[in-house]
């Protein structure tokens, strides 16, 4: 089944399950997600099955929204309220006033220090892996960015807000981060993802109701690609690019492309230099028609 599912992963579940529950469920070996999302967080995880495996990285790359709570004065070594205690500060005193400004400061591009309890691989072995056997390795910050960071509800004590940020922004991280900055430490208590690239939450399905209707849950693989430019082809030029030959098309400007075949069949992504087309990622090979 070559199709993408706007999964509603559920806590206390890790996006690996998922997977395994999909393979199962789709009898299919060819699945993969998009973006990995914490096991105690919930919401949007899209999940690429058979040729669709292949645009995974456009959902990887794709604009992220999220809803989190952080509770202050306390904070984990996980980052998330399933973690042990490793550090406590008292909460000054803020008003909504301080604590907009303080949000305002943490929007536009950063550099972000990756958690120690993270998939990221170091060496060969995923950093959560290392932080479990109480390893802690030395970590290089990355470019991140905030576009959004809207204050939903405070307390004394804790704060939620709705985040729209880059690839490889760790929430729990921002989280930690706003924390010292209000003067103190914090931790993230909860985390719905409703946003990834093309993918809502309000149009996101459950595992069960993927199971139990896979093709009125799948999504075509052309909502992946759907911020990109469309070329649309004729036959013959269809043939000769989706069988790898570099093919020129006048008037066509550098940059990559969705190519469409005639009949509007998506063929796969493109890519465009000086007018000449190169096929980056094909999804459906076309035959060369007859003379």
């Amino acid at each position: 089944m070559d199709a993408i599912f706007n999964v509603l992963k559920p806590p206390k579940m890790t996006s690996h399950d998922v997977i395994g529950f999909l393979r199962r469920a789709l009898n299919t070996k060819k699945i993969g997600h998009g973006g990995t999302l914490d096991p105690d967080a919930a919401g949007v995880l899209p999940v690429f099955a058979g040729s669709a495996t292949r645009l995974l990285e456009f959902a990887v790359e794709g604009r992220k929204e999220y809803i989190a709570e952080f509770t202050l004065g306390a904070q984990t070594d996980t980052g998330d309220d399933s973690g042990e205690v490793v550090k406590t500060l008292p909460v000054p005193q803020f008003t909504q006033e301080q604590l907009l400004a303080v949000l305002a400061r943490f929007i536009g591009p950063q550099l972000q220090l990756p958690p120690m309890y993270s998939a990221i691989k170091i060496n060969g072995k995923k950093l959560y892996q290392l932080a479990r056997q109480g390893v802690e390795v030395e970590r290089i910050a990355r470019p991140i960015e905030v576009y959004k960071l809207e204050l939903l509800h405070y307390t004394e004590t804790s704060f939620t807000v709705r985040v729209a940020c880059s690839k490889g922004t760790y929430i729990r991280v921002l989280g930690e981060d706003l924390a010292t900055a209000l003067g103190t430490c914090g931790t993230m208590s909860f985390l719905l993802r409703t946003q990834v690239g093309a993918y809502t939450i309000d149009k996101a399905f459950t595992l069960q109701e993927i199971a139990a209707n896979p093709d009125g849950c799948a999504a075509e693989p052309l909502t992946a690609v759907d911020a990109l430019p469309k070329l649309r082809v004729n036959a013959r030029q269809a043939a000769r690019i989706t069988n790898g030959v570099r093919t020129t098309l006048a008037g066509t400007a550098d940059g990559r492309y969705v190519l469409l075949g005639p009949a509007d069949e998506f063929l796969g992504i493109v890519r465009c230099e000086q007018e000449r087309l190169q096929a980056e990622k094909i999804l459906m090979h076309y035959a060369m028609p007859e003379d």
